[in-house]
């Protein structure tokens, strides 16, 4: 048994928002909730901090990996958003669309403005605020998706698949 002082560590969130009972496809609208930290609160962190601020393609790649859901490699990422930026000197514009991707499956609220312009103009702060999410929703960005799947499941008995939906 467990006693009262022991807390368990939290469990990542998987996929998109929790579930709420009501049909995605219906009417029914799910207000965006906020993210858990600011574009602007870096020194939160100092870790993800100074990581963003010195390897920005090391944070980029563990975030696109996490948000990807494994189907891509944190050091893909980590490469293509390298030559993009010693190429062109922009990597924003591929790093934003991860942040779209991102505020899709946790239902975030575009704040301050939009995704695009947020990166184009605080790319480092953008990415730092990302990381920062994730790790809020119980990542580990260091072990990627696949060890955070393991971590998750380690000591829990699987739950049995059931097909979503109607099937007739």
């Amino acid at each position: 048994m467990y006693s009262s002082a022991t807390t368990a560590a939290p469990q990542p969130q998987f996929g998109a928002a929790p579930a709420s009972g009501i049909p995605m496809n219906s009417t029914y609208y799910q207000a965006p909730v906020p993210w858990s930290s600011g574009l602007c609160d870096c020194g939160a962190d100092i870790n993800s901090c100074c990581l963003t601020f010195w390897c920005p393609c090391v944070a980029f790649g563990q975030i696109s990996e996490i948000v990807d859901q494994g189907s891509s490699s944190c050091a893909a990422n980590g490469c293509i958003y390298t030559l993009i930026m010693c190429c062109l000197g922009c990597p924003c514009f591929f790093s934003c669309c991860y942040r779209s991707k991102m505020r899709q499956q946790y239902n975030l609220v575009e704040d301050p403005c939009g995704d695009c312009l947020v990166h184009c103009c605080c790319e480092q702060c953008a990415i730092c605020q990302e990381y920062r999410e994730l790790e809020s929703r119980g990542f580990n960005l260091t072990i990627g998706w696949h060890g955070n799947v393991e971590r998750r499941n380690r000591g829990i008995p699987m739950a049995p698949i059931v097909e979503q939906g109607m099937t007739r």
